[in-house]
C-alpha cells in the first residue's frame, strides 16, 4: 500500500490520529514524502503557545513534508463538538472545494497525503453531507479504524456497507485496541471473514 488514503473510524475516540501517524511514519520509513491532513477538525487549545487542534498538532508534527496550517487543516473549530453544530455556531458552511484545493496543494509537495477524518463516516458536515463526501470529493480509498470492543462488529459492519453504497473502495481496516475486552481475538476474526481481509498490521 502506497498510497494517499481517507482514514475514517467507527466511532470517534477510536484511535484515527494514532494510525494516521502511524501510516506517516511507516511510509517515511519507506522513503516517501509523506505530509498529514485533517480537513475539519472541532476542539481546540493552547498548543506551543499557538490555538490549534491537537489531532492537527499530531499530525504535522509525524510528517516529513512542511505545509501551511491552512492547508493541513482548512477548517478548525473550537468547541469539540461534531463539524455541523461547531460550522453552525460559527455561521461557516464547509465547502468541499476549499478542501479539494488544500489537498491539491499537499499532493503537490508529497508523494503520500494522510487524510484523517472527524468521528465516523456518516458524521455530518452540513444539513446534508457526511465525511463520506470528503472521501469522495478526494476520491480517496479509506482506512477503517476499528475499536475492538462489544458492538465493533456491527459498527464495522454498518460503515463498510455505507462504503460500498457510495463506491468508496475499503483499502483496509485496522484493529485497534483502545478498550479492553474479552474475545477481542474472536471479533477480529469474524470481521476478517466478513470483510474478507484481514487486518493491516501497523508498527508499535
Amino acid at each position: 500500500m502506497s498510497e494517499s488514503v481517507f482514514i475514517t473510524g467507527t466511532d470517534t475516540g477510536v484511535g484515527k490520529t494514532y494510525v494516521a501517524v502511524k501510516l506517516i511514519q511507516q511510509y517515511i520509513a519507506q522513503g516517501y514524502k509523506v505530509v498529514g491532513m485533517k480537513p475539519i477538525a472541532a476542539g481546540c487549545e493552547i498548543i506551543d503557545g499557538v490555538w490549534q487542534n491537537e489531532d492537527v498538532a499530531k499530525l504535522m508534527a509525524a510528517s516529513n513534508v512542511k505545509a501551511p496550517r491552512e492547508w493541513v487543516n482548512p477548517y478548525s473549530f473550537d468547541e469539540p463538538i461534531a463539524p455541523h453544530i461547531a460550522a453552525n455556531q460559527q455561521n461557516v458552511r464547509i465547502d468541499l472545494a476549499k478542501i479539494q484545493q488544500a489537498f491539491a496543494q499537499l499532493q503537490s509537495l508529497a508523494d503520500i497525503v494522510i487524510v484523517e477524518g472527524a468521528g465516523g463516516l456518516l458524521v455530518p458536515i452540513d444539513d446534508k453531507r457526511t465525511m463520506a463526501d470528503i472521501a469522495l470529493a478526494l476520491n480517496l480509498p479509506v482506512v477503517l479504524v476499528v475499536d475492538i470492543k462489544l458492538g465493533c462488529i456491527n459498527h464495522t459492519l454498518l460503515t463498510a456497507e455505507a462504503l460500498k453504497a457510495r463506491q468508496i473502495r475499503l483499502l483496509g481496516w485496522v484493529a485497534n485496541a483502545v478498550s479492553t475486552v474479552e474475545y477481542s481475538a474472536e471479533n477480529i476474526a469474524s470481521l476478517t471473514q466478513r470483510l474478507g481481509m484481514p487486518p493491516l498490521l501497523l508498527p508499535v
